[in-house]
């Protein structure tokens, strides 16, 4: 009887030990007074309990992130699975995902940094409208305050989150990574860090030194605080990648300029590396243990 007593015992600490998966919340869609509607899904850790408290770490093109089953190329960031076996090493702290799905003609409109865009010479901002715009101009600071002012305020009262700056983060890819540098200059007081992978400095199909020189100067005057922020920033070699070195080098040196270091800046070059989301999976690793660590 004795041992059998200790049996339930031990089947009951067991059963209360048992790990919960991650998971992941779907809010399809996401309502918003500033743009269109759009699906939001939340990437939750293993054992998430709302009596500890997370990071949270928002990234765009959100259908992108999870599962290559649902994509349109059949390709997917992993970006859970990447991150779980951080948490898992003890490389990164425990963090929340909010990826934000793209509406795909909105993508262009809601990604491309309105400031630097509007500072372009008109006959350039028609051409980028016609090509790539579908004929509407960005309105990518009302996408910032959809995430800033409904989306983020939503995530921290629904989730255990820190809800200051020092814990909360953005992310992206080619224009991912435009609207991500431009969110943290824009709302230095909301996020800490910033992972742009392939960023897409030309802006357009084609390399041109106009716009590249628009975000350049934007950044001369908007870069965050050297001491607060955390900024990453990566290019491949290959197809639409290839194109971006030269850009980076400006902004690694106007970064450098303005005081940033390896403590706070990083920038990295993979060779061979192409514009898909299988590249960008096989290295989020680093940005992630970069600007999620403290």
């Amino acid at each position: 009887m004795k041992y059998l007593l200790l049996a339930f015992i031990c089947i009951g600490v067991l059963s209360c030990k048992k790990k919960s998966p991650a998971r992941i919340d779907n809010i399809h869609p996401f309502h918003s007074d500033f743009i269109k509607d759009r699906n939001v899904d939340i990437w939750l850790p293993k054992n998430y309990s709302p009596n500890k408290k997370y990071q949270v770490l928002y990234m765009h093109d959100g259908q992108m992130l999870f599962d290559s089953t649902t994509t349109w190329n059949k390709q997917s960031w992993n970006a859970g699975e990447v991150l779980q076996q951080l948490i898992d090493d003890k490389k990164v702290p425990e963090t929340i995902i909010v990826g934000i799905w793209n509406i795909a003609n909105l993508r262009s409109s809601n990604y491309w940094p309105q400031k630097p865009f509007e500072q372009l010479p008109m006959s350039m901002q028609d051409s980028l409208a016609e090509q790539k715009l579908n004929n509407v101009t960005p309105n990518s600071d009302h996408y910032l305050k959809f995430i800033v002012e409904e989306l983020k305020p939503y995530i921290d009262k629904k989730y255990a989150t820190y809800t200051d700056k020092e814990h909360t983060f953005i992310a992206g890819s080619s224009m991912g990574g435009l609207i991500s540098m431009y969110a943290i200059c824009e709302y230095p007081k909301v996020f800490a860090g910033a992972a742009c992978l392939s960023t897409h400095w030309i802006g357009s199909y084609e390399p041109n030194e106009i716009i590249p020189d628009s975000f350049i100067h934007y950044l001369d005057q908007h870069i965050a605080p050297t001491t607060k922020h955390k900024f990453y920033f990566d290019h491949g070699t290959e197809t639409l990648d290839q194109f971006y070195g030269p850009y980076q080098t400006k902004v690694d040196h106007l970064f450098h300029h303005h005081g940033f270091d390896k403590t706070n800046y990083m920038s990295k070059v993979f060779n061979g590396a192409k514009h898909t989301e299988i590249d960008w999976q096989r290295r989020l690793d680093i940005p992630f243990t970069f600007i999620l660590n403290k």
